[in-house]
């Protein structure tokens, strides 16, 4: 069995649930098959798992170094993109007229799990590229997409988002580089940016960077903020433009991804779209990202887990609690209950959350007015929740290695450290949980979140009434503590607790899902099916009702955290 990741859940999830092979009836979808789909899943773990994985340790253990004048990186990372870019992958899910293959989203997220499950560095400069040219194909002109996607989508060039600034981290309304119009219709970028992502380095002919910036007199706020297409290079010369690699940024994790400072010194750029539409474009790609975020969480989770699992089943130490026998062999730790207890807990997170990523996939792959407000609820979740739960499987599978776990012998430490940073990419979770009860709760009337709980409702329905009724209770209490929350329309006091909410809803929405699993799985004998229905018996009964606490304080209108002193602290 892989320790990469399942494809035996990926079947069942996207076959035996979500339907996939139905999308084949869409025009869109017309020439696919269950079995390029399949094809398209198989390549994905062949190349994951052959030319990946094997270098995962090398990257986290020699960092990307910068001499003054050029980034050095291991050489294994070049040839894993070189592969991967001729698999047809990176533009597999994007429309035939621009050399893509028009693969459903849910299917192209499924094979891209395992990149990101097998080696997550590596794999966001892949990711980051993908969302770039998304971007300008929704956003860009014909000539900006011949000249920049088409390149990003043959593997010659990467691609970068450049929002964050020093002084400004995720408050893009205090975003200060500078855009000054040139009488060719170019401009000229004049600024600094930090925490770029894949920022600089030699494994590509050139570096698209989509740089916020600010127009010579345009006003404060997000409202002033343009998009500008900033490469590192002239694309006619191939000298470098104006965009100066200041340093490289060493963080506990994704230790093999450049995270660069960068100096933009009147740098030439072009214009994406209209002045002032900056932010709305950008969210194009931070909304991709953060679902992408947030399947590299769950992959790193569920890889972590599979690590887990294959050791305590290997590992010998102890004796049950009932043997008296001091002679007797020791029995594999997988027997022991609290071991048990973190494998079942880590497979109810990693299993639920790759059923979160790939419905709200599917979400993309059927477009409609409720479909397309249903994602935009469910997109803080997708993004904040398997980065503090899947990350927590991967500190269950620290404690289940014991004192092995802490060593580099094995795997487990590096997942949890690159984890770790998911909490904090692409907005953290206190953002995200601003985003879903300040505005995506609340949006149209409440609309998309009534749209969920009717969802949630339904399926809770049709489960045994001893799970289904849980969930039911859980989503009504949920819509009771939204409207209490904003029942006088003050949101000093209804976000103070917004991380709270967040949590609820969270586990709200993977109970539902783990129900979605439990009815998906009815009828199928044998121990993966059993798997399942342990699983979301699991969920529902022990981890469900870790919201009451949390709608409790909810419920309470406390304000503790908006009233102390922040000299109180000490």
């Amino acid at each position: 069995m892989s320790k990469v990741l399942s494809r035996r859940d990926l079947d069942f999830l996207l076959y035996e649930w979500l339907g996939a092979e139905s999308l084949t009836a869409r025009e869109r979808f017309a020439e696919h098959s269950r079995e390029t789909f399949d094809a398209f899943l198989d390549v994905s773990q062949q190349i994951a798992e052959r030319d990946f994985a094997p270098h995962n340790r090398a990257g986290d253990l020699t960092e990307p170094t910068f001499d003054g004048e050029k980034v050095t990186i291991i050489p294994e990372v070049s040839r894993a993109l070189r592969v991967f870019a001729e698999s047809g992958l990176p533009a597999a899910g994007m429309d035939a007229e621009h050399g893509g293959l028009q693969l459903p989203h849910v299917v192209q997220r499924a094979c891209f799990l395992w990149f990101q499950a097998a080696n997550t560095a590596t794999s966001a400069y892949a990711m980051l590229t993908a969302g770039n040219a998304h971007l300008l194909l929704t956003h860009g002109t014909e000539e900006q997409i011949r000249r920049y996607v088409h390149p990003m989508i043959e593997g010659r060039f990467t691609g970068t988002m450049c929002l964050s600034e020093p002084q400004a981290g995720s408050s893009l309304s205090d975003v200060t580089t500078k855009a000054t119009p040139q009488a060719d219709g170019t401009y000229r970028i004049d600024g600094g940016k930090m925490w770029i992502s894949g920022g600089d380095h030699e494994l590509s002919e050139n570096i698209i960077h989509l740089v916020l910036a600010r127009v010579e007199g345009a006003p404060a706020g997000v409202k002033g903020l343009s998009l500008f297409i900033v490469p590192k290079r002239n694309l006619e010369t191939g000298e470098r433009n104006g965009v100066v690699l200041a340093g490289l940024n060493h963080k506990m994790g994704y230790r093999g991804t450049t995270n660069a400072v960068l100096a933009f010194e009147g740098a030439a750029a072009e214009l994406v779209g209209e002045e002032g539409r900056g932010l709305a474009y950008m969210f194009h790609m931070m909304n991709e990202a953060r679902i992408g975020v947030g399947s590299g969480a769950v992959a790193l989770g569920y890889t972590g887990y599979l690590h887990a699992l294959a050791y305590a089943r290997e590992r010998l130490q102890g004796r049950p609690v009932s043997g008296k026998d001091p002679l007797a062999p020791p029995v594999p730790i997988v027997e022991h209950p609290d071991v048990r207890r973190m494998l079942l807990a880590s497979k109810s997170y990693v299993e639920g959350g790759l059923a979160l990523v790939l419905y709200a996939a599917k979400l993309l792959d059927e477009p409609s007015p409720e479909n397309d407000l249903l994602l935009d609820v469910l997109t803080p979740i997708v993004k904040a929740w398997p980065s503090q739960w899947c990350r927590l499987a991967d500190d269950h599978a620290i404690q289940v290695h014991g004192g092995y776990g802490y060593t580099r012998e094995y795997p487990v430490e590096q997942f949890y450290r690159d984890n770790r940073l998911n909490s904090i990419h692409e907005g953290t979770d206190g953002i995200q949980a601003l985003d879903l009860l300040g505005r995506k709760v609340t949006m149209r009337g409440g609309a998309g979140l009534g749209l969920l709980l009717d969802r949630i409702r339904a399926t809770a329905s049709k489960a045994p009434a001893e799970l289904g009724g849980p969930v039911l209770s859980a989503a009504d209490r949920l819509a009771a503590t939204t409207a209490k929350l904003w029942a006088t329309g003050d949101p000093s006091s209804a976000l103070v607790n917004a991380t709270a909410y967040l949590d609820a809803a969270g586990h709200l929405v993977i109970a539902w899902l783990w129900l979605e699993q439990l009815l998906a799985a009815e009828g199928g004998e044998g121990d993966f099916y059993q798997g399942k229905r342990l699983a979301a018996r699991y969920f529902v009964t022990h981890e469900l009702p870790r919201i009451g606490p949390m709608l409790d304080l909810l419920d309470s209108g406390d304000t503790l955290l908006r009233d102390m002193d922040d000299a109180w602290l000490g």
